[in-house]
């Protein structure tokens, strides 16, 4: 294994991860296009989109759980939230990630460039205020919550990005939930969603071993620093970086599809 292949990878990785665990996204908003992109500017093979969508979510799984240990503390975690969303998506994934096997390559990117605009468009929505109510005294729609998570976790199966990144806009503009609070619940939910990816994308054959592996170690190291700064920078911030973030990714994405 070449040492340029290792940095770039793990590097990807790292910095996928510290976001995950600051934006309470699974990492796979940035890691996506970074996979697909940087590697054949250093002269590397470019990942395909099975192989990158299969990278992403055996990753996630450990990038996810990282953030979740780092939250587990100051009330963040809404345990009747992470049971609604969390059955319902980890279905979804099962069914997304096993159904990707027969899908296209463009139209594995298709799926993540849809996702992706719906994700840059909620984010950008109008948000009821809820930074102000108490933990302990948060509620939302349960059947809504748990359809959501079902349709979100099909999409997010196809891709391999357990849907942390279509989560956080869902509980902040649908569910009114407050914004610590869903960062760290989404990572939750963003977990459980992995499990069913892992399992579809490992049993069809689309997970490269070692750029997984690499991709694991820097996940480790980065979320539970990413999860440290999310807890000190103001929610609005937190915001802001999340939705450049997503539209700036819808953009790449459309743009190589089309052109």
């Amino acid at each position: 294994m070449d040492i340029i292949f290792f940095i770039v990878v793990f590097a990807i990785g790292f910095i996928g991860s510290f976001l995950s665990g600051m934006l309470g996204v699974g990492g796979s908003i940035i890691k996506y296009p970074m996979l697909l992109y940087i590697p054949p500017l250093f002269g590397l093979t470019a990942f395909t989109a099975h192989e990158v969508s299969g990278i992403s979510a055996v990753q996630v799984l450990f990038a996810s759980i990282a953030g979740v240990w780092a939250y587990r503390k100051g009330g963040y975690l809404n345990k009747q939230l992470i049971i609604y969303m969390g059955v319902s998506i980890l279905i979804g994934s099962l069914i997304g990630s096993f159904g990707s096997s027969y899908l296209s390559e463009q139209t594995v990117n298709i799926v993540y460039g849809i996702l992706a605009v719906i994700a840059a468009v909620m984010m950008m929505m109008p948000k009821k205020q809820a930074d102000d109510v108490p933990l302990n005294e948060v509620t939302f729609n349960k059947g809504l919550a748990a359809i959501l998570a079902l349709i979100v976790g099909i999409a997010s199966g196809i891709v391999g990005a357990a849907g942390g990144f279509l989560l956080v806009p869902i509980m902040l503009t649908l569910l009114h939930i407050p914004t610590r609070m869903t960062i760290a619940t989404s990572l939750a939910v963003t977990f459980i969603s992995s499990i069913g990816g892992s399992i579809g994308k490992l049993v069809t054959g689309q997970v490269d071993y070692w750029p997984a592996i690499i991709m694991i170690a820097a996940s480790l190291l980065a979320a539970p620093f990413g999860a440290k700064a999310g807890k000190n920078i103001n929610t609005k911030i937190l915001q802001m970086l999340l939705a450049l973030m997503i539209a700036g990714t819808a953009v790449k994405i459309w743009f190589d599809i089309l052109v």
